[in-house]
């Protein structure tokens, strides 16, 4: 038995950011390509790109640079603002994890030896 938890931030009571979006903004970084990334996470390029507006407007920093495309093509890049944002959400990520662990390993025992039953 484990022990797992979701970690998300809300702005306005919406949600914001959280582990399927950071996956949007890795495959950005991966592909250099919006399109790409949709398609590697099984989304529509449409939908991938509300997202980015919608995280950007309630964030209020600016996460993708965009490239028009045209004879070399299109691309996309992650701003210095998103790569930091991306490492603190992982940080926060960890934690949370490293604090949810150590505490059902406190409450159900190193070998889940403590569940009881009712």
């Amino acid at each position: 038995m484990e022990i797992k938890s979701k970690l998300w931030i809300e702005v306005g009571g919406e949600p914001v950011f959280g582990r399927g979006r950071r996956f949007l903004l890795q495959a950005i970084d991966k592909y250099g390509s919006i399109n790409q990334a949709a398609k590697e996470i099984n989304i529509s390029y449409r939908r991938a790109w509300s997202y980015i507006k919608a995280m950007e407007e309630r964030l209020g920093i600016k996460l993708v640079e965009r490239q028009a495309g045209g004879k070399n093509g299109g691309g996309a890049n992650l701003t210095k603002d998103a790569r930091k944002f991306l490492r603190q959400y992982e940080l926060m990520e960890q934690g949370i994890k490293e604090i949810v662990d150590k505490r059902f390993k406190e409450i159900f025992g190193k070998d889940n030896q403590q569940i009881s039953r009712f």
